[in-house]
């Protein structure tokens, strides 16, 4: 007799929480997990996970799918490397609040910030808001595959209560009250939290720093008191070049706040970041602040090929290069003629900064993020008594054109950032999906922490890995009924056969408004992916269900 909407039999049940994982069943009706365990009666739809583990879905708190949502409602990559919701919002850079004749300098930013198309932001918007409120309606109409929920970003809510003043001049008093009353309304709207930027290289179009970069720190502790009060999150993007004095500001937006506190960070030993930002961590916990880092779970930051940007060598040759479609260029390091004029002119060209960075991704169907010194190009070059380009050239004929380097500027060094990643005030995640998607590709990256550190090296137990990207992100956003595979709670499941698990290659799709390129990758090993009880994802396929939904903060209790 059938009972359920949906059940999934016999998998290892890793539930979120960090409790030990255990063989059972889980139970759906609707949107809702109602069995956990051993479940009697039968499913209108049964999923066999003998072999696989059953966890909840992943939070994916660093996004910036703002624009794309719009154009790609199934939220590609992220929808298929088991994330179920996504944060919205980062980096202080959002679309809402605006005032109409505001829309093209929010696109601007959004552009010069985060690498999304200008024209893509403005035709592929409805733009039918003014309020945050009104935003998240309009994104509820969109119909997104997974759930979504907001941050409200500095920079427009400074935009939309002081104009152009915003970008490089004080906040009045004046100005501060009506920015906080804008972001109390917006977080009683539903944003789950407010973010803000002071990274120096977040510009305008002009060259000027974004509006917030320089905020003092009585604006930030003003808008965190009322952040804080209405039970919501603060994100930040520090300074990188004074680490030591943003610590001190977000410790103070903590004790402002209350509640949580979230900043982006990396690994750099040579710099002593690491040592900076973990000691200052164990000061701000030790005083009681509930203040979180964030690290991307493996080194990279840029990728580089044939298919996209040169990042490796920007001569006029190789930039004339750029210009022509793939099949062109790739045409083109197969003419010897073209090819001795390229590597004469690379050759005597000053090297570009990022080329001692680069890692070849190897051969195979999957990427090696992890790859030691020995591919790195440079050593490879050398091995082979060649010159850098030589060896780029290569090794991208042998693959058609489709050869790839990471560009180890984030996380340069695997062990620092395994000592990094395994403190219990930092959670993997700053995936950056949705940015910067002609030159980086980092949406991946709860693939990485399940099959790498998880399984491939063991950094952390399935439990522990499980529940940095599901409960503990849950938790920073408010999301109470979310994280954790419970009765009761929402039906966000992932199926995963972790004997498979891997990341494709990234590819370059042309697929955004007006042909636009971007990086894209899919997944091996996701047996289901299920958004509020129905099935998005099967056998490593979208199934073109749209069952997310905008997640609105809760009132905070009075």
């Amino acid at each position: 007799m059938t009972s359920h909407d949906v059940v999934i039999r016999r998998g290892l049940i890793v539930d979120g929480s960090g409790a030990p994982a255990y063989e059972g069943d889980v139970a759906i009706d609707g949107d809702t997990i109602t069995a956990v365990g051993a479940v009697e009666g039968a499913g209108r739809r049964e999923i066999d996970a003998k072999g696989c583990i059953v966890t909840p879905g992943f939070i994916d708190a660093h996004t910036h799918l703002d624009a794309q949502i719009a154009w790609d409602p199934m939220l590609t990559p992220v929808s298929r490397h088991g994330v179920t919701t996504a944060l919205l919002g980062n980096c202080g850079v959002t679309f809402a609040p605006c005032h109409s004749g505001d829309r093209e300098i929010l696109a601007d930013m959004m552009e010069n910030v985060e690498d999304i198309p200008r024209r893509a932001i403005l035709e592929g918007l409805p733009w039918d808001w003014t309020s945050y409120g009104e935003y998240l309606d309009s994104l509820e109409a969109m119909g997104p595959a997974i759930n979504v929920a907001g941050l409200v970003g500095h920079c427009a809510v400074r935009m939309y209560v002081m104009g152009e003043r915003s970008v490089e001049e004080p906040a009045t008093e004046a100005d501060i009250e009506a920015m906080v009353a804008v972001v109390r309304q917006s977080l009683r709207d539903g944003a789950v939290g407010f973010s803000t930027s002071r990274l120096l290289i977040h510009k305008m179009p002009d060259g000027r720093c974004v509006p917030g970069t320089f905020a003092t720190p009585e604006e930030l502790e003003r808008i965190a008191a009322v952040v804080g009060a209405e039970g919501g999150l603060m994100q930040n993007v520090p300074n990188a070049a004074a680490q030591q004095s943003e610590l001190e500001l977000i410790a103070r937006e903590a004790r402002a706040s209350g509640g949580p506190v979230l900043f982006s960070t990396g690994s750099n030993i040579a710099q002593g970041r690491d040592a900076i930002v973990v000691d200052g961590l164990a000061k701000m916990r030790a005083e009681g602040l509930d203040v979180t880092a964030m690290i991307i779970p493996r080194p990279g930051g840029r990728v580089t090929g044939l298919q996209c940007v040169p990042n490796l060598w920007r001569t006029p040759m190789w930039l004339a290069l750029w210009e022509k479609p793939f099949e062109d260029r790739v045409a083109a390091i197969n003419d010897p003629g073209f090819t001795k004029a390229l590597i004469a002119e690379t050759r005597a060209a000053q090297p570009y900064g990022v080329l001692a960075a680069a890692f070849w991704l190897g051969d195979g169907a999957r990427p090696n993020y992890a790859a030691g010194p020995e591919s790195k190009l440079c050593a490879m070059a050398e091995a082979a008594g060649e010159h850098p380009v030589e060896t780029f050239l290569r090794l991208t004929r042998a693959s058609g054109g489709r050869a790839l380097f990471s560009v180890r500027t984030l996380n340069p060094d695997l062990p620092a950032l395994e000592d990094m990643l395994t403190h219990d005030a930092i959670l993997p995640g700053l995936g950056d999906a949705g940015a910067h998607v002609s030159i980086s590709m980092d949406g991946s990256w709860s693939t990485t922490v399940l099959s790498h550190w998880v399984r491939d090296t063991g950094l952390f137990s399935l439990e522990e890995g499980v529940r940095r990207m599901t409960s503990a992100p849950a938790r920073l956003m408010g999301l109470k009924d979310r994280g954790v595979l419970k009765a009761g709670l929402r039906a966000d499941v992932n199926v995963i056969d972790l004997g498979r698990l891997a990341e494709d290659m990234p590819v370059i799709a042309n697929d955004f408004p007006f042909g636009a390129p971007r990086f894209t990758q899919r997944a091996t090993g996701y047996w289901a992916t299920i958004c509020n009880g129905a099935i998005i994802l099967e056998d490593d396929e979208l199934t073109g269900v749209r069952s997310g939904r905008v997640l609105r903060k809760q009132p905070a209790p009075v």
